[in-house]
């Protein structure tokens, strides 16, 4: 087994991926480079083996899909993940490992919005979206995450081995740092000096159909690791619709005696009901999820003892 991997998923990146691995091979020389080529119709995958990589493939579209497919194929202690864009520098890259492997972090996270990343990007609405969802997320998920979608990470194995892959494109980013979040596990922060794409290369994020995905996937996961919060909310929403309709309706009866407005009698009591649904429905859930993550706790810790028994034998 390789004690620490280089992960470089890739579109259509023959102008950098070349540099890219030549410089994670020079800081790390006892890493593999792995270049994992997402369907790329120029040059990519020449370019990344005649650098030194180990080339493979992932035939469906979507970052999130070549994550699954690394995650699954590739065994080591300490997992590197990175841009072939060549806009994340690869001197933070032992320092990152070297948390991981030490057991300080199981997931390091490489920190642009705390560095230059807002003076080299170009893309003014990337700025926005990235202060909007690290808010976002924070807020709901009681975290203090500095940069929710950065493509640098190190990863342990335990965290690769145990994450479930349900995102197919770049919001698969924003689902790994809930996902530690949510099962507290050791994150840390360094900086790294982000620099834009040099010229000639062209990102593949779409600004609002990319955006649009982070977001519902970050409610997607907000309804999944939180339901007695979210499904709260939603009946609290309820049940205040329910009192704008049925107060009106209570006043005008207990001053005549009368119920003129059975419509809006009716619409109160719906709302009021879909609030207790809502508010059950939570409570359900959030019961639901509390064995989930028992579960996913004795299958992490039998995971990591037949790891142990096996580097034994």
């Amino acid at each position: 087994m390789n004690t620490v991997v280089v992960l470089i998923p890739c579109y259509n990146e023959e102008k950098t991926i070349g540099k890219v691995v030549m410089d994670y091979r020079r800081v790390l020389p006892e890493a593999v480079v792995y270049v994992y080529d997402n369907n790329s119709t120029d040059k990519t995958a020449e370019r990344a083996k005649e650098a030194g990589a180990v080339v493979k493939h992932e035939y469906l579209q979507g970052k999130g899909n070549v994550v699954r497919r690394m995650f699954r194929e590739i065994n080591a202690d300490c997992y590197i993940i990175t841009d072939g864009d060549d806009t994340y520098p690869a001197e933070a890259a032992p320092e990152m490992a070297k948390q991981v492997l030490g057991g300080r972090a199981d997931m390091v996270i490489g920190d642009r919005l705390s560095s230059t990343y807002f003076t080299e990007n170009k893309r003014p609405f990337h700025n926005t979206g990235n202060r909007a969802v690290r808010w976002l997320i924070n807020k709901i998920f009681n975290a203090d995450i500095k940069d929710i979608m950065t493509g640098c990470r190190a990863l342990g194995r335990d965290f690769v081995k145990t994450f479930p892959v349900l995102s197919q494109g770049f919001e698969i980013e924003t689902e790994m740092t809930i996902y530690a979040v949510e099962r507290n596990l050791a994150i840390t922060e360094i900086p790294v000096a982000y620099r834009d794409r040099p010229e000639g290369s062209f990102s593949k994020l779409d600004t609002f159909s990319d955006g649009r995905r982070v977001i519902a996937t970050v409610f997607r996961l907000f309804k999944n690791y939180k339901p007695f919060a979210f499904f709260g909310t939603v009946s609290a929403i309820f049940l205040l619709l329910s009192l704008l309709c049925m107060v009106p309706v209570l006043k005008e009866y207990f001053a005549t005696g009368l119920v003129p407005r059975f419509p809006t009698l009716i619409l109160g009591l719906s709302f009021g009901i879909c609030a207790l649904l809502s508010f059950f429905s939570g409570v359900i859930l959030d019961v639901i999820r509390s064995r989930h993550r028992q579960l996913i706790e004795i299958l992490t810790n039998l995971h990591a003892e037949v790891s142990c028994n096996g580097g034994k034998n």
